[in-house]
């Protein structure tokens, strides 16, 4: 985009109106927040109504509560998680809390029980969590589709009962729905009071007034006229614009100026620059005195990529991953000016060697060293794995062993980050690393889960066992689902590698080229790598052929040597 064309970013024009109609008081409720700047991209615009029910007279703190919730603790969720995940987050802790409210009632008809419909607006993405039978619909095409389902238990025509709702359950069960975004369209909340009388034709009247909240009160009030005996409330919410692309996330350090490169001794932002420590085509990094005295890994950006836009929000989010991970395992962002004045990241200096180093200086490591090291590994990653982020870079040369034995992951530069990746509609794209460690179902096509982090700890694993790799070099050829399924893993016992029938098992699992195939969890792995498990009972019956090709082939020859010989004779005699 031109640097003289402003950015496009998610505007949307929202109408509200709620009355108690014809009942002697409103438990309905709504609201809606529309946020600025990175949490405008990175969590989105949400709107929100809750309907109590009738039966209770304290339903209108359970709507008002539910409403609350999505409005404040939502924004206080990890900006790392999916919408769907820190809602579904918070509307579970608001049920929970509302039903230990209604159980010490004894009669849930009493209680702080109500619906719950939202809509959550995120990059080209709208959200819709659902309970009970108020409703989010579409107006698209002039017509008026529901985007929700009435959690109703209808027993006649007169008798009828809320079947899901807020603090109706220990346990809710929410609803959830993903749809794209376009311009212009109208989304439609309402509680049951309204919907239930109206209808699209209602619904473009009522747009016909000046203004959202007009159209919203006129809704309203052609509910009322046609006949509607209880709560009445309208949210609308036009979509204006839409972010495009890499514009969807905003992050102001990506937009600093990029430093002269420093030499020893000069300073930026207070960190005095010590030495250059390693440069390649996308950056620099140095050795620095941080602000605390310490000392800091500083990394900038090199000029060839100045104006590479994803690179550099990618290259920022480098930093902004380091502060929302927190784990002695993973390397930690150091502390930072309040104000900078160029672009760069800073993160802790890490005194020791990479584990490749390791690896070249222990060609034979002892098993239970090996172990250790996976299993501080496995801490590291379920750092990530909590946040919904994924390394996606994981080799020996980005894990450091430091000068006390300490594990750490480093080097996020292709970490993937869910909830970044849905604000950006996956403009970022998910950046692989090594490709003798990324997990076949990046070439293949295969869905990407976390369990592709887990093969490469498989590698790893195995590599330090081995010293060499389970597939070689043919994971990088793959291009479809059937060039994945022709992989055959190469058993790591063998006579050059004197490695536990019960760990090789226990090594191919967690590299099978099927993802699905591999632990349910990453504490299975490093269980299975200290003594015998499942995985091994259920391998040890593994043919000649594959647990020693070498072998079966030379037994093969003698036996075909054999015969030959035989035939010999018998054809002289």
């Amino acid at each position: 985009m031109p640097k003289d064309v402003a950015p496009l970013t998610l505007t949307v024009s929202i109408g509200r109106y709620s009355d108690a109609g014809r009942k002697p008081e409103n438990q309905d409720c709504c609201g809606a927040r529309i946020p600025e700047g990175s949490e405008l991209s990175l969590k989105g615009i949400t709107l929100a109504v809750a309907d109590g029910i009738s039966s209770s007279e304290i339903s209108l703190e359970a709507s008002e509560a539910s409403v609350q919730a999505l409005l404040t603790d939502y924004y206080a969720t990890s900006d790392a998680w999916t919408a769907r995940t820190a809602a579904t987050t918070v509307i579970s802790a608001m049920n929970a809390w509302l039903y230990g409210q209604n159980v010490s009632l004894g009669d849930m008809n009493v209680g702080k029980i109500c619906t719950l419909s939202a809509l959550i607006l995120k990059g080209r993405d709208g959200h819709i969590f659902h309970l009970g039978d108020s409703r989010v619909s579409r107006l698209i095409d002039g017509s008026l589709e529901p985007l929700t389902v009435d959690h109703r238990t209808v027993l006649s025509n007169e008798e009828s009962y809320l079947a899901r709702g807020m603090g109706l359950d220990a346990q809710v069960m929410v609803d959830y729905r993903r749809v794209s975004l376009t311009e212009g369209e109208v989304f439609v909340l309402t509680t049951d009071g309204v919907h239930e009388v109206i209808d699209a034709e209602d619904v473009k009247a009522a747009l016909e007034e000046p203004d959202l909240d007009a159209a919203a009160k006129r809704l309203g009030q052609i509910a009322f006229d046609k006949g509607s005996d209880d709560n009445l409330t309208v949210m609308l919410a036009q979509v204006e614009t839409l972010p495009e692309g890499e514009d969807a996330l905003e992050l102001d350090l990506a937009k600093l100026p990029l430093p002269a490169l420093p030499k020893a001794g000069e300073v930026i932002d207070g960190f005095r620059i010590l030495r250059p420590v390693n440069s390649t085509a996308r950056s620099h990094v140095y050795l620095a005195e941080g602000l605390d005295g310490g000392k800091v890994a500083l990394k900038i950006p090199t000029v060839e990529m100045a104006d590479d836009a994803a690179y550099l929000n990618r290259f920022v989010l480098e930093e902004w991953i380091a502060r929302r991970l927190s784990s002695s395992h993973v390397l930690r962002a150091a502390k930072g000016p309040e104000t900078r004045t160029a672009l760069y990241v800073v993160t802790e200096w890490v005194e020791g060697r990479t584990l490749r180093q390791w690896m070249d200086d222990h060609p034979e490591p002892d098993l239970d060293k090996v172990r250790d090291i996976i299993s501080q590994i496995v801490v590291g990653l379920r750092a990530f794995h909590r946040k919904e982020m994924l390394h996606q870079d994981l080799r020996p040369e980005n894990i450091m062993i430091d000068d006390d034995g300490t594990v750490k992951i480093i080097d996020l530069g292709s970490t993937s980050v869910a909830g970044v990746e849905e604000a950006t509609a996956g403009v970022l794209g998910l950046m692989p690393g090594t490709f003798q460690y990324t997990a076949p179902e990046y070439f293949s096509g295969d869905f990407v889960t976390w369990r592709s982090d887990q093969y490469s700890l498989g590698v790893i694993a195995y590599e330090l066992l081995t010293g060499r790799l389970p597939y070689g070099a043919e994971v990088a050829r793959i291009e479809n689902r059937r060039d994945l399924l022709r992989l055959k893993y190469r058993p790591a016992r063998d006579d050059e590698s004197p490695v536990p029938a019960w760990m090789d098992a226990a090594l191919k699992r967690a590299t099978q080229p099927e993802a699905g195939r591999r632990y349910d969890a990453l504490s299975e792995f490093v269980a299975e790598l200290k003594r015998p498990g499942q995985t091994w009972q259920a391998a040890r019956h593994v043919p000649l052929m594959e647990k020693n090709p070498v072998r079966f082939w030379q037994g093969v020859s003698a036996a075909l040597a054999v015969l030959s010989i035989a035939l010999t004779l018998q054809l002289l005699n």
